[in-house]
């Protein structure tokens, strides 16, 4: 199952309105499940996977991560990464890859800029709306 119907499923839990979504494709399943939502000012999401907001800050801008699983800086090991730091990013890029529930979901710039610093490495876990990235737009 790929992210396009994993995020139609997501919409289609806000559309209407569930808690809980359970699909089986074939040999595939997905289990979705909505957030209650977090005090103390942190924003809830309505499930696992959504889009995670580019957070404006007095250094840049950061792209964080949209769902929780391994971040890969590169498409196979032994490869080069996506972005270096220095590098120029049209919005639509593939700056990572995170694998989550066994399928690898990119990660696409939602803006362009300049790669100012990767905040994470190869292979680390990675939570929802975890900073990934700081660039200048």
């Amino acid at each position: 199952m790929d992210i396009r119907k994993i995020k139609k499923l997501i919409d289609l839990m806000i559309e209407s309105d569930l808690q809980a979504l359970e699909v089986k494709e074939g040999d595939q399943a997905i289990s979705l499940t909505r957030r209650n939502p977090v005090v103390a000012g942190t924003v809830a999401t309505a499930a696992p996977v959504a889009e995670a907001p580019v957070v404006k800050t007095p250094r840049g801008a950061i792209e964080t991560a949209p769902m929780v699983g391994v971040f890969y800086a590169a498409p196979n090991p032994g490869e080069p990464p996506f972005v270096k730091v220095g590098q120029t990013i049209s919005a639509g890029e593939t700056l990572g890859i995170i694998e989550a529930m066994k399928i690898m979901n990119p990660i696409e710039a939602t803006q362009s800029g300049v790669i100012d610093e990767i905040l994470v490495k190869n292979g680390d876990i990675i939570q929802f709306g975890q900073p990934l990235f700081r660039f200048r737009p």
